[in-house]
């Protein structure tokens, strides 16, 4: 964003902006979407548009960093409480399944993670978040071991994990539903194994 908003009226024409935004992509992509397009159906100025976002980019980048983050608070608040195999492989599995539902009703999801792999920036800020969660994987991985274990070598196990899950997902939303639903299948059964042998 050009400019951080401060003021609670600010926020709210941010926060209309980006309901606006994602209403058009749902509707034609961002591809089709404009700027004056967006002023218009967001009820702002066009200036006041480029106050805060310079460009269409700057509006994909801001919705990919809202969803990163919703992301990275459900994986936190999923693997908390996991004290055991069990409960990891059941948790993990949870949230495999509920990251492939949302991302099958959320056409805004499936747009922004489309153009991830044409954008440098939203590459590199995948990359980033996988790592994040890779984190919080390690993390609960080595509490389970009672911190037995190369952390270093967990880590790279967890990173590939999270980041083949983003793969994975992408596949799956652009493939007919029932083989998406079929990779899925096959991802949870890999990881599933490779949990055994973490573990």
């Amino acid at each position: 964003m050009r400019k951080l908003p401060t003021q609670k009226r600010s926020r709210e024409r941010v926060e209309n902006i980006l309901k606006a935004a994602c209403e058009l992509i749902a509707a034609h992509g961002s591809d089709a979407m404009k700027m004056g397009e967006l002023a218009e159906k967001a009820g702002v100025p066009i200036g006041s548009l480029y106050q805060y976002f310079p460009d269409k980019a700057s509006i994909i980048h801001a919705l990919a960093d809202r969803y990163n983050e919703d992301s990275q608070h459900c994986i936190e608040e999923a693997l908390a409480d996991v004290t055991s195999a069990r409960d990891l492989i059941a948790a993990f599995d949870q949230l495999i399944d509920t990251y492939y539902e949302l991302f099958l009703a959320e056409p805004v999801i499936c747009d922004i993670w489309t153009g991830t792999q044409a954008d440098k920036t939203l590459r590199d800020m995948e990359l980033e978040v996988s790592r994040a969660n890779a984190a919080v994987l390690t993390k609960t991985v080595l509490r389970i071991r009672n911190n037995d274990g190369d952390a270093g070598k967990l880590a790279a196990r967890c990173l590939l994990i999270m980041y083949n899950g983003e793969a994975t997902m992408r596949l799956a939303i652009s493939v007919p539903a029932r083989e998406g639903r079929e990779i899925v299948a096959s991802y949870k059964r890999m990881i599933r194994r490779e949990f055994e042998e973490m573990l």
